[in-house]
């Protein structure tokens, strides 16, 4: 096990806010000592099971933490997941099945498990012990809290002034999420920042439960490629952990330089030392921000793909992007009869549409009018196309190709 030092400046990597660093360094010190790891806890709700780079990041931070020797307990909140955390909500949200909930934590389990030793690692559904609550005890647990305090929740508040509807079984929320904290009495809690009152209420409960308070580990929510909104899927601003080498690789190309930084600090497991290093050389003026983009580039693909998709997708980006040539994997799409017009013209909306490239033929007809369309390295901005006799690479934008192939060209 490393120093108490060491570890302290390995898990305070990227962190926004820790209550309290005292308080950690002497968990860790005690841990040290005895050799007992200390057990680190994050809930998951599993109402959106596709983890993608800023859910990660607190996965991330967990490994780290397993590499020092301590020991993960990832609960599912199957129970919790009935009521679906408020947060952030303007409303109350629709409550998911039993059934939904055991498809999404079985998704989550799959997922996790790309990031975290499964060795290190106790999976634990909350409905062991939350479903056990009898009446008394929930009455028991919700007089440990007052209405004002739980009215201290942003969300909460702000419905509540607006004159919109609260269910009462949302109040219960934060308050089992901490009871988790109590029944696998956990030192340390990870949450995101938007996860600031529920993770604090862990250490008020365990505090009335005679427990010491776990440390409350918060990280910052990551920006997406955008560089601007929170990494969402519904945005289209995300890089999905289970997703291809290259698309990885050419996601994490597309943040802005601003974010460079933030994406080691957060998405990566290198050490600080290196962080501050490579912060050094990025602020150097002879320094190209893109050469230090594709080893972060690199470091998150491999982390997902492995080393050796991870160098294919970097060779990948390297023709493409950088000599602007024809990768040699090019996908092939076989033209239907219904491509063509009655003319014999090729419909080359039809074709970038059905090939996925785009996804409705607007898309398509915009990326046309918009000039990001090539044809065997042309630009073309009809709509229509004569038909060459011959198979055609079309490419839209820089990264998108497809080899057009039909019978009909033999």
């Amino acid at each position: 096990m490393k120093s108490v030092e060491e570890q302290f400046k390995i898990i305070m990597k990227g962190v926004n806010q820790v209550v309290s660093e005292e308080n950690l360094k002497q968990k860790l010190e005690r841990s040290a000592a005895s050799g007992s790891p200390l057990t680190v806890k994050l809930g998951l709700d599993p109402s959106a099971p596709d983890i993608h780079l800023g859910h990660a990041v607190v996965l991330r931070k967990i490994k780290q933490m397993q590499d020092l020797g301590h020991r993960a307990v990832i609960i599912i909140g199957d129970f919790t997941g009935k009521i679906g955390d408020p947060t952030g909500k303007s409303k109350t949200r629709k409550q998911l099945t039993t059934e939904q909930v055991l498809e999404n934590a079985r998704t989550y389990e799959k997922q996790i498990f790309k990031i975290l030793d499964r060795d290190k690692t106790e999976v634990r559904f909350n409905s062991e012990w939350l479903s056990k609550l009898n009446f008394e005890d929930i009455l028991k647990l919700a007089g440990k809290v007052t209405v004002a305090r739980i009215l201290e929740r942003d969300d909460f508040e702000k419905r509540y002034k607006n004159n919109e509807p609260i269910g009462l079984h949302e109040f219960f929320y934060p308050l089992m999420q901490a009871y988790d904290s109590v029944e696998i009495k956990a030192d340390i809690e990870m949450g995101g920042t938007d996860q600031t009152f529920n993770v604090l209420m862990g250490r008020t409960l365990q505090k009335d439960y005679g427990q010491e308070s776990q440390i409350a580990l918060f990280m910052p929510l990551l920006e997406g490629t955008d560089g601007v909104e929170k990494m969402s899927k519904s945005l289209g601003n995300y890089i999905g952990i289970s997703e291809d080498a290259v698309s990885i690789y050419q996601k994490t190309m597309t943040i802005p330089d601003n974010l460079i930084i933030k994406y080691f600090e957060l998405a990566t497991d290198i050490h600080p030392d290196e962080v501050e290093a490579i912060k050094l050389k990025l602020n150097n003026p002879e320094t190209n921000p893109r050469d230090i983009k594709m080893r972060l580039a690199k470091e998150i693909t491999t982390l997902y793909c492995g080393i050796s998709e991870a160098e294919s997708a970097e060779e990948h980006f390297k023709t493409v992007f950088q000599k602007n040539l024809i990768p040699d994997d090019v996908c092939e799409f076989i033209l239907s009869e219904d491509c063509f017009s009655p003319n014999d013209e090729i419909d080359l909306i039809k074709v970038i549409t059905r090939s996925g490239i785009a996804k409705s033929n607007s898309e398509a007809r915009r990326l046309i009018s918009q000039n990001a369309v090539k044809v065997d390295g042309e630009k073309f901005n009809n709509f229509v196309m004569q038909n060459p006799g011959k198979s055609f690479v079309i490419q839209v934008g820089k990264a998108n190709f497809i080899k057009v192939k039909s019978e009909l060209f033999e």
